[in-house]
């Protein structure tokens, strides 16, 4: 449900701004071939990704991923919440946890850090980036520096560089609150 309805914004906002998915595939450095996935809702995609998409449309990454209209009090339980795969590459799952409007600048999201693949590439996006690590432990590779993170730590970034959490364990996922900030 959440992968169709996303799809169906990015394709209704590309529509009507006029553009061919190849034409959004060029402003946001990716294939048309993932742009027609994500619009039909075949695949996940990483939060970079989407911000991309979502910075080429002209909306926020937090109007993009919410699947109701916004309210003056967003409740959501955690059995309403949706997982996302980020996409096989990304080594990790999330869900978003507020309905916001359009115009809202923040986005919280709970993040799975999946165990054992170490090999994940760094991605950037627009958005400035909290991380508040709930369980387990991560190395956050920011910059291509990496710094271990455990339950407990936080860390505050600009997204625009370089980063990827990585597991720190081949059998224990971690577990993060990320909250994407718009500028």
């Amino acid at each position: 449900m959440a992968l169709q309805t996303t799809g169906q914004k990015i394709r209704s906002l590309r529509l009507g701004r006029g553009m061919t998915q190849q034409q959004l595939a060029d402003q946001c450095g990716l294939t048309k071939s993932l742009i027609s996935k994500i619009e039909h809702g075949q695949t996940g995609s990483a939060v970079a990704t989407l911000s991309k998409l979502a910075n080429a449309l002209g909306v926020t990454l937090s109007w993009l991923l919410q699947e109701e209209d916004a309210k003056p009090l967003s409740i959501t339980r955690v059995s309403e919440r949706q997982e996302i795969q980020a996409g096989e590459e990304a080594g990790y799952l999330y869900q978003t946890l507020a309905v916001s409007s359009s115009n809202t600048k923040i986005q919280p999201t709970f993040v799975r850090v999946l165990p054992g693949n170490r090999d994940l590439v760094p991605y950037t996006h627009s958005e400035h980036e909290f991380v508040y690590v709930l369980q387990g432990e991560i190395d956050l590779s920011y910059d291509g520096k990496l710094t271990r993170l455990r339950e407990g730590d936080t860390a505050y970034f600009d997204g625009s560089r370089p980063h990827v959490f990585l597991p720190t364990d081949d059998e224990k996922e971690a577990n993060v609150l990320s909250i994407f900030i718009s500028n």
